[in-house]
């Protein structure tokens, strides 16, 4: 069994969906997540808080650098992430597909390095 990352990719100038919308959302996402659940695919999902939240950490001259935000301004951002378990990468994509009905959003599917 392979492990594969799917990546809420989530636009940078987009507006916040309604309190309703987000609902809707939230409610497709938790049975997306059962689903997962139920064939065995489950191992890990969660959300992200915007990149306004971030701290970077660099290498520089013998120390570490701390600035806040973003590493890279884009136009995109990463948003969550679900970490599945799949045979190959067209179940994969199968689960990617999912994510993206239920989110709204795109989805990035990745092979996951090593175990999970």
């Amino acid at each position: 069994m392979k492990y594969y990352l799917l990546s809420v990719v989530t636009p940078s100038e987009g507006q916040m969906p309604s309190p309703d919308a987000l609902a809707e959302i939230n409610r497709n996402l938790e049975t997306f997540h059962q689903e997962l659940r139920e064939a065995g695919a489950w191992v890990f999902a969660g959300g992200l808080h915007g990149p306004e939240t971030a701290t970077v950490l660099r290498p520089r001259d013998g120390d570490v650098l701390i600035t806040d935000g973003p590493y890279a301004e884009g136009k995109e951002y990463l948003g969550g992430i679900c970490l599945i378990k799949a045979p190959d990468l067209d179940a994969a994509l199968h689960w990617g597909r999912r994510a993206t009905w239920a989110t709204t959003l795109p989805i990035e599917v990745r092979p996951f390095m090593g175990e999970a």
